[in-house]
């Protein structure tokens, strides 16, 4: 399972890489023919964009990198990482470029010169985002399962998916706003129409950029496992013979599907080292069987009472953040 996703991943950053790099291109050559700002900061969008994928599969690249002396958990968060700076180039480039040109155009505006050719390339961008989209979206639903999109957002250990999904989404957005910039600005002849539309495009960005930094950085500072999972492994543990209790489990997500667990147990009084140690062996061994997503696993012996006191202690240091 894990495998499959990663590849559905990898195809859905290909799809959209692919098609933003021929679409930045012809709206590059659509602004240099008709001199239109909207244009421009579309292409400037898509640029970025293209340049996102490749730092989306960077990541995941350096990601499934095995465990070494000085990462012994591992690299899975440098995903989170490059995601992160995703998100800050579409705020600082995608945005900062459209706002800046919009702003010029209104203070200096010029008619749009052979609009045609624009509307041209715009359909076209719009026909390739949308393929890249649907690709997206498809992935997106399969992952997600029952969860609502933005509660399917909040708990995916994927940003992947949901990158190239809100970067398709605004692109389109950004299509439909530039289109409309041109066309007013030439029916209406008021050529600082097409300005305005690159500033629109400039905020939708700005939107998207803000959104994707702030699930990269729950994903990159660490986020517990879904609930199933956590379930799983204190059902693993209390079905093994000689255990007393299983108190609770800290979960930890380095990448998608790259899970640290600290499970904390009371076995019984009269069990000697070794019984303790071979039951913690079958309890690892059934987790690794049962949930191949855990990659590393703690089993701590402790009684309750410590266990609810830092479970408590934890849970008040969470009230005081809200």
């Amino acid at each position: 399972m894990a495998s499959q996703s990663q590849g559905e991943s990898k195809t859905v950053v290909y799809a959209a890489l692919a098609g933003n790099f021929l679409i930045a291109v012809t709206k590059f050559v659509a602004a240099a023919m008709t001199g239109s700002s909207a244009m421009l900061s579309e292409g400037v969008h898509s640029l970025v964009d293209t340049g996102n994928e490749l730092l989306l599969l960077h990541g995941m690249r350096r990601a499934a990198r095995p465990p070494d002396r000085a990462h012994p958990l591992g690299h899975g968060r440098e995903l989170y990482f490059w995601t992160f700076v995703v998100a800050l180039l579409v705020f600082a480039l995608g945005a900062g470029v459209s706002f800046y040109e919009g702003v010029l155009h209104i203070l200096d505006p010029e008619p749009v010169e052979d609009p045609f050719v624009n509307y041209v390339v715009l359909g076209l961008a719009m026909l390739f985002e949308g393929f890249s989209w649907v690709v997206a979206l498809k992935a997106f639903r399969r992952q997600k399962g029952p969860l609502g999109y933005i509660e399917a957002v909040r708990r995916s250990k994927d940003p992947t998916t949901f990158t190239v999904l809100f970067e398709d989404s605004a692109a389109l957005l950004g299509l439909l706003i530039a289109f409309a910039g041109i066309f007013l600005a030439e029916r209406l002849g008021i050529p600082e129409l097409d300005g305005v539309a690159s500033i629109g495009i400039a905020l939708i960005l700005a939107a998207t950029a803000i959104v994707l930094a702030r699930e990269s950085k729950g994903l990159l500072i660490g986020e517990a496992a879904v609930p199933g999972v956590q379930a799983a492994l204190l059902r693993i543990a209390e079905s093994q013979p000689g255990l007393h209790r299983a108190n609770g489990v800290l979960t930890v997500h380095l990448g998608p599907e790259q899970v640290v667990a600290a499970l904390s147990v009371e076995f019984d009084d009269a069990m000697t080292a070794p019984e303790i140690e071979a039951c913690v062996l079958v309890i690892e061994a059934r987790i690794r069987e049962e949930q191949p997503q855990v990659t590393t696993i703690f089993v701590k012996p402790q009684t309750a009472g410590t266990w609810k006191a830092r479970a408590e202690a934890v849970a008040a240091a969470g009230a005081r953040d809200l």
